[in-house]
């Protein structure tokens, strides 16, 4: 009786062993010998496909990039600049959040990987046929890459530990209900971010209303009077 064949070693089943390695271990346990044992091969066949650890790594995070949603910011899609920024940086955060040991990789920004430069692509896209002057597009992207992978790279409620006694009222007379914030993080931490993402968004609109005004780049007024 023939022996079963082993699946064909493919960048998919690589890029698959070393994700749940970070997810389950973090950054340093991918080594190519560590990738090697986990899927039952030669350290050697794993160069067929990458080079060396970090192009694994890069593949493990736009694999993160490529479960993004990107729909709002296609042409036909009916989400005016701004709605279109939220229901993205939502999406972007769950999937980081799934992830959450591969943001520092993602973090470093794009560099040449095909999923992570399609969603640049797309927000700077949006943006710039929602009247913003390319400039500026270039600026909102990059400002909230970094709202949203910082809000991911960690848990502000997990931050405080649950001993009453750590938050002396002498030394913290604003923290006594400090103890109490690990066990509602997912309220503050998602209150948070929504917080913020609509504090950033109206701050967004404000200047946004004044370019439409001013007749700026991309608004019909701006080769008017």
């Amino acid at each position: 009786m023939a022996r079963p064949r082993k699946p064909l070693l493919s960048r998919e089943r690589i890029v698959g062993a070393a994700s749940a390695l970070v997810d389950s271990e973090g950054l340093g346990a991918v080594s190519t010998r560590r990738l090697a044992a986990e899927l039952g091969v030669s350290g050697p066949s794993l160069y067929n496909h990458f080079r060396n650890k970090d192009e694994i790594l890069e593949a493990v995070a736009d694999a993160v990039s490529a479960k993004v949603d990107l729909s709002m910011f296609e042409e036909s899609d009916s989400r005016d600049w701004r709605t279109a920024l939220h229901d993205w940086a939502v999406s972007y955060r769950a999937a980081l959040t799934e992830h959450p040991n591969v943001v520092p990789v993602l973090a470093r920004g794009p560099g040449r990987r095909p999923a992570a430069l399609r969603v640049a692509d797309a927000v700077f896209g949006a943006m710039v046929r929602a009247g913003w002057p390319p400039a500026q597009a270039t600026r909102i992207g990059a400002l909230m890459r970094y709202f949203v992978t910082g809000s991911a790279l960690g848990s502000f409620a997990r931050g405080f530990v649950d001993d009453e006694a750590a938050y002396d009222p002498c030394d913290y007379p604003h923290l006594g209900q400090a103890h109490l914030l690990a066990e509602r993080q997912e309220e503050i931490d998602e209150g948070a971010f929504e917080t913020g993402l609509r504090a950033l968004l109206d701050g967004l609109a404000a200047q946004h209303e004044t370019l439409v005004r001013a007749g700026g780049p991309g608004h019909p007024r701006a080769d008017g009077p």
